[in-house]
């Protein structure tokens, strides 16, 4: 299977900017070789409703310009829209653990959450901090929009905080002894 073809799968299945060597290291290819498959991704993607953007050395999957009034519109649509029962679940985890990574609430919710995280984000929900501990993560935390929306200083003002957050920390625990069984 041709290097641009992976190139494509990689940033659809990510869909967030990757960078220019993580590509060479993941494909375990040539710097060269990434560049070129690079220039023959973006030349295919002309003129179709994805294009590839570039910017400092990191790349990703965007909807081209000129379909930006639809996007736009749908975006509004979108946001709109009541929550999802994911939603909730994922924005509760968010709020009562105020600062954690896609994989605990992966693990505390049982399933995939990258789509779900994708779509509070977008709704200024929740922001995507780089993780002081581990910088090669994210910790979701959430944004102020959000308190502010709530009508709360901070997330220690929410309805049984303490009670909550002790809960879903205790229920994560739990479930880590489970695995370890």
């Amino acid at each position: 299977m041709n290097i641009e073809k992976k190139i494509e799968a990689i940033l659809f299945w990510k869909g967030e900017p990757v960078s220019l060597k993580r590509l060479q290291d993941i494909l375990k290819v040539s710097k060269e070789e990434i560049l070129e498959a690079v220039a023959n991704l973006k030349e295919n993607l002309a003129n179709r409703g994805i294009t590839l953007q570039e910017k400092d050395n990191e790349i990703t999957l965007g909807t081209a310009p000129e379909l930006s009034k639809l996007i736009e519109d749908l975006q509004k649509e979108e946001l709109n829209k009541e929550l999802s029962k994911a939603s909730l679940e994922t924005l509760s985890i968010v709020l009562y653990k105020n600062g954690v990574s896609r994989a605990e609430i992966d693990y505390i919710r049982g399933v995939n959450s990258s789509f779900t995280l994708r779509a509070l984000s977008v709704r200024g929900l929740i922001e995507r901090i780089v993780d002081p501990k581990d910088n090669r993560r994210f910790i979701y935390k959430p944004s102020f929009e959000l308190l502010s929306y709530m009508g709360i200083k901070g997330v220690e003002e929410l309805p049984d905080y303490a009670e909550v957050a002790s809960s879903i920390n205790v229920a994560a625990k739990s479930l880590e002894e489970e695995n370890e069984i």
